[in-house]
């Protein structure tokens, strides 16, 4: 049997961090076994869908490198098939149309309600003659459900769980106006999608029972499901934008890298041993559902910041160079000259190394993009005081016979500080300042070199003034 998975998203908003993991279960699952991995969406509320939510999924999906297999598969265009099920089932005595009002279902409400019990259709329309059918009420299709005996689903995370069938009213297929709903669009969009597994959130696990009545009534193979942990905050709360429940775009403008965030995704919930740090290639070979666990995952943000980091620094300068110059391009005011790119590019691994996301990375170049000397914050304007600025001004004058090398730079500043009687750092922080703008900086004397005689003398004499 080919593996067929398929990641199903409503295009009501933004695609969420537990969205992004479904779909990376599905992805990763689908990869082990050389199988197919599907993307349909679920736009049948019209008023809910948008473009813009449309466009949010494929291009997060995109960025996160879960690409798909064939054509993205819209619900909404397949409404003429889902409808053709239904009479089918109509024809075949396997459903009926039912009659009740608006206010006969409301009465319905109403007495569930006083039991304390969950409303439930009341089958009054199941074997009842349509010819009784009162003058100008539009009919919706139902389901004929089994109404005795007991239905057990082996979930391949949640294990075995078996429902009643009395505990299932007969639901509606179609509804008065014709079109299908929900349920029976996913049914007849998986089966005709020949998908193998059906992996998706634990807050769907209710709906199993109602679509393999549709799987049984239609004579047609039930899928495997799988439903993964709910996924909450670092208090066990439930997962709020607090904790970080943001669109995956956010966590782009944040800094963080797609290989980063599908690491983290698939610790969420998933585990291999002790192993935190898993490559994609690792995990496409490691992936199973026996491994998935079924209690509720925390999302912590500062592990996936470190995380982060750990990818950061492995990542080649080459690669990153690309995704931080825009950045960079907008802090700085234009494009870079070849002198200043060449200078991020020789600076990308000292600075990298201090650098949690790709936000900070640039924070942390664009000082070797500028001419000049950069304005201090305001902790780095408080070093530049009367003597550091003079210790400056000599720091420059004891810089420019020196060749411009690290080593060669070190013994000049070490000299120039032994001369005058004070501390290494008490020059080497002035220095720093009037260099980068910053207190923290990677080695001085890095700088020193990366930046050049002309542009360090200059940004000296001009932060000494």
């Amino acid at each position: 049997m080919t593996v067929v998975t398929r990641f199903a998203p409503s295009p009501t908003g933004f695609l969420h961090i537990g969205g992004a993991r479904t779909a990376l279960f599905n992805w990763l699952y689908a990869r082990h076994h050389g199988g197919t991995y599907l993307l349909r969406i679920e736009d049948t509320d019209r008023q809910r869908s948008t473009k813009a939510a449309i466009d949010a999924i494929v291009d997060g999906l995109s960025w996160l490198g879960l690409d798909w297999d064939g054509d993205v598969v819209h619900q909404f265009d397949r409404a003429a098939r889902h409808a053709e099920i239904a009479h089918q089932l109509l024809a075949e005595g396997k459903a009926y149309r039912c009659y009740a009002s608006p206010e006969e279902l409301e009465q319905m409400r109403e007495q569930a309600r006083r039991e304390s019990r969950p409303m439930r259709y009341d089958g009054r329309w199941r074997d009842r003659d349509p010819k009784e059918a009162p003058p100008g009420v539009k009919p919706v299709v139902r389901l004929k459900a089994p109404q005795s005996g007991e239905r057990t689903i082996v979930d391949r995370v949640l294990g075995s769980v078996t429902l009643q069938n009395n505990q299932l009213d007969d639901m509606v297929l179609l509804r008065s106006d014709g079109t299908p709903v929900y349920m029976l669009s996913v049914v007849v969009d998986d089966h005709d999608m020949g998908i193998t597994h059906v992996i998706r959130g634990a807050d769907h696990h209710t709906n199993t029972f109602r679509q393999v009545q549709l799987y049984e009534a239609l004579g047609w193979p039930v899928p495997e499901f799988a439903h993964l942990p709910l996924i909450h905050g670092p208090d066990g709360a439930k997962l709020s934008k607090r904790h970080g429940a943001l669109g995956v775009d956010a966590y782009r403008d944040m800094g963080f890298l797609p290989a980063a965030l599908r690491n983290y995704l698939l610790r969420l919930g998933w585990s291999h041993g002790d192993d935190e740090i898993i490559s994609t290639e690792q995990a496409v070979a490691w992936f199973d559902l026996e491994h998935v666990g079924p209690s509720p995952a925390r999302f912590d943000f500062a592990k996936l910041t470190n995380l982060n980091a750990h990818y950061l620094r492995e990542t080649p300068d080459a690669e990153l160079l690309p995704l931080v110059l825009p950045a960079i391009e907008a802090a700085v005011g234009g494009a870079l000259s070849d002198t200043a790119r060449d200078r991020v590019t020789r600076g990308m691994s000292g600075v990298k190394q201090r650098s949690r996301t790709l936000v900070e990375l640039v924070a942390g170049l664009a000082f070797y993009a500028r001419t000049g000397a950069p304005a201090p914050d305001e902790k780095a304007a408080a070093i530049l005081t009367k003597d550091a600025k003079a210790l400056l001004a000599g720091a420059a004058g004891a810089l420019e016979p020196a060749s411009w090398a690290e080593p060669d730079l070190e013994a000049a500043i070490k000299s120039y500080a032994e001369r005058n009687g004070v501390k290494l750092g008490q020059v080497a922080q002035p220095l720093r300042v009037a260099l980068t703008g910053s207190t923290v900086s990677p080695g001085i004397f890095e700088v020193l070199a990366i930046l050049g005689r002309e542009e360090s003398l200059s940004r000296l004499r001009q932060a000494a003034a």
